[in-house]
């Protein structure tokens, strides 16, 4: 008997199957597809030929913790320890997945924030705990009066992802206030915070749960260096949390990886002493305004974009059919895949929007845009 018998195949899986089969361009996963920063590829040819393959220390490269606990220092005036905050895992995902499996117990319940990235919810089911979905008002702000009334006596977690993940919009102080509100009522409850775009950011600024002292000992942050470095294969992102919390995760973090991938440990290492990554959100702004000029001729209608490298955009003016069915059909009658919003909801609520990425070379954006303004 199945543990998930309701999960079926990612939406990113199958649509971006269905690119390869009808040689589409893929803007439906969100990963570039311009080169690597030469000065990153150069580390790791050389590292290559070096002493650097073999099992590091479970929680990290030590250069690469303390390298990291800097970042999070400059960037947010956040001081954590990197030996007992910090932990660089396999990307954020496994980083999402083992804290979950570290901190929630079989009966709890989890809050999610709908529409919500796929892969929060079968780690809660894996542990014989309950999601507890939550619709965002349709601009995509949170509800508080809604997120009050899905907390109870049982409520473990509420994951929040900022900016978000597949709307591109971003909390403001309001909401975090807001937040920390409510959390008094609960003082058990924990907040996982999935941050991977917080370096991809455009007019206004990213607010980050390191920004929030009232959250520090009871959060967990999650962020990707695969992001914010366009090498997401790599799959190396880290998590922050209390030392009381990363006890815990540290527990099943050992048993489920041990260690990550020693090379892009490393090599990231080295790499954080060349670059900035207050120049990512001032990259991305290019693509995104210049995806939105292509578009401008489409009849498309595109949704406001705060930060990540996603563009919503609607086709109610072009088509009545369900955002799934629209979506496969940009892709065989069109020649471009995105990816369909309601498959973000519990509810599968459909409001005619689909997702596209632009983290894409310019001739990619160039031709994808062409075929979109066909339609």
């Amino acid at each position: 008997m199945s543990k998930l018998p309701n999960i079926a195949s990612s939406i990113f899986t199958v649509m971006s199957k269905m690119a390869a089969e009808y040689n589409a361009i893929n803007l439906s996963q969100g990963f570039p597809n311009f080169p690597v920063d030469e000065r990153l590829t150069a580390i790791v040819a050389r590292l290559a030929k070096e002493n650097v393959h073999q099992y590091l220390p479970m929680s990290g490269y030590p250069p690469l913790l303390l390298k990291t606990a800097r970042l999070v220092e400059k960037s947010y005036h956040r001081i954590i320890q990197p030996e007992t905050e910090l932990l660089i895992t396999a990307g954020a995902t496994q980083a999402i997945f083992t804290t979950i499996q570290a901190l929630v117990k079989t009966n709890d319940e989890v809050v999610i924030l709908d529409p919500s990235y796929d892969c929060y919810v079968v780690p809660v089911l894996l542990c014989n705990a309950k999601p507890v979905r939550v619709n965002l008002n349709d601009d995509y702000t949170p509800n508080w009066e809604r997120i009050k009334n899905a907390f109870s006596a049982k409520t473990k977690m509420i994951i929040i992802n900022n900016p978000h993940n597949p709307t591109g919009k971003i909390w403001t102080p309001s909401d975090f206030l807001a937040l920390e509100t409510l959390l008094e009522k609960y003082p058990e409850v924990i907040v996982l915070s999935d941050e991977v775009y917080e370096f991809i950011t455009f007019e206004h600024q990213h607010i980050s749960v390191h920004s929030r002292p009232k959250l520090h000992n009871r959060s967990v942050v999650v962020s990707s260096f695969g992001k914010s470095f366009h090498v997401t294969g790599w799959k190396v992102g880290y998590l922050v949390a209390s030392e009381s919390l990363m006890k815990e995760i540290k527990k099943v973090h050992q048993f489920l990886v041990f260690c990550v991938n020693s090379i892009c440990q490393v090599a990231i290492s080295e790499y954080l002493d060349l670059v900035s990554l207050e120049e990512l959100g001032t990259f991305y702004q290019e693509k995104r305004d210049y995806f939105r000029k292509l578009l401008k001729n489409s009849r498309f209608k595109l949704m406001p974009c705060e930060g990540t490298y996603f563009q919503v955009a609607s086709y109610a003016a072009i088509s009545d059919e369900d955002d799934v069915s629209f979506c496969k059909r940009l892709i065989t009658d069109y020649g471009v895949a995105a990816i369909p919003i309601s498959t973000f909801y519990a509810d599968g609520k459909d409001l005619k929007l689909l997702r596209f990425c632009f983290a894409k070379d310019n001739a990619t954006l160039e031709e994808a845009a062409n075929r979109l303004c066909g339609v």
